[in-house]
């Protein structure tokens, strides 16, 4: 895997979303919101990925939008469906996503990414635009909610979340790559310093507040979450973001922890796809492969007192049907 093994040797610059149409009520950009004709390609190896994964349980769109699960080890074809039968999506029939991208666009020289939407009639992606993805789950896709889904991007408050999400964004989701893949001293120092600026900046301010912005999760918190739930795992060992744990950040550990025990969050979360994932996948920084048996993840489910704060996690609504 020459992709893989590249990784840590040059400088590390995180690509645009190439295919950004948005699957919207209006169906403007061509692809209107349907129940049952796309399909949510993630890994529950990648944070990116994982947000959409919470969202749409949130949001109890799981009839509405299938979901198509790729194995965490990837060839040099990138993500594969080797976990379901004769290694092929069951509902696709494609053994690898890259598939979906080159019937959208022939010949498409960039990578093969997840979170993906691909349509099912035509088997074409319809976008890899992470950043846009969980918005319009939450925006343009309220028709097919369930009943008491928690509004995750309430418009009197997205001026705050934009921001907070900006940072969170910079420093945390992106700011752990730019450490681990950097190939400079100095890149490495910068990013590790703005990962721990930013973290407790976040600590600070969730001190006083059970989430990030009001009194409700928001999708500023799942973006958050979806990091802080591989810093232990991954991210202090194998990216070298190691000033500290985030066990050992009292509030930090108790808001991620908070959030693990919440319906929608932890029940989506599979560690041994994430450690898998980035010790065998990321030969360039890990050529051994070897795969490091903890840390234990019992103590996610170790009373975090966050109810103290207050806050109602899913506002007016309800939490999702246990699983």
């Amino acid at each position: 895997m020459p992709g893989n093994a590249s990784y840590g040797k040059k400088a590390f610059k995180r690509s645009r979303s190439h295919f950004t149409d948005r699957i919207t009520a209006d169906g403007r950009d061509g692809w209107p919101v349907e129940a049952g004709r796309y399909r949510l390609v993630v890994s529950k190896a990648c944070p990116w990925a994982s947000r959409a994964l919470v969202v749409r349980r949130l949001l109890g769109l799981e009839d509405a939008l299938s979901l198509a699960v790729t194995d965490p080890i990837q060839d040099d074809r990138s993500w594969r469906f080797t976990l379901d039968p004769d290694d092929r999506d069951p509902v696709l029939g494609i053994r690898f996503l890259s598939e979906a991208y080159d019937a959208r666009e022939t010949g498409y020289p960039g990578g093969v990414s997840v979170p993906a939407i691909v349509d099912v009639p035509s088997g074409n992606l319809v976008t890899n635009d992470y950043q846009q993805l969980t918005l319009d789950l939450e925006t343009e896709w309220k028709a097919l909610h369930r009943d008491g889904a928690p509004d995750l991007y309430p418009e009197p408050l997205r001026d705050e979340i934009d921001e907070v999400m900006e940072g969170i964004y910079r420093d945390v989701n992106n700011g752990v790559y730019r450490a681990g893949f950097a190939s400079e001293q100095d890149a490495y120092e910068e990013a590790y310093g703005n990962v721990f600026a930013r973290l407790d900046t976040l600590s600070r301010r969730l001190a006083g507040q059970r989430y990030l912005v009001g009194d409700t999760i928001t999708e500023a918190d799942v973006r958050l979450f979806t990091t802080l739930v591989r810093f232990d795992a991954v991210y202090h060992g194998h990216f070298k973001c190691n000033r500290n744990k985030l066990a050992e950040d009292p509030v930090l550990w108790a808001y991620a922890r908070d959030l693990f025990q919440t319906p929608g969050f932890g029940d989506t979360v599979d560690f041994d796809h994430i450690k898998r994932h980035y010790y065998q996948v990321h030969t360039g920084i890990n050529p051994t492969r070897i795969v490091p048996l903890g840390p234990d993840p019992s103590g996610w489910l170790t009373p975090h007192g966050r109810e103290k704060l207050g806050g109602r996690p899913f506002g007016d609504g309800t939490p999702p049907a246990p699983r």
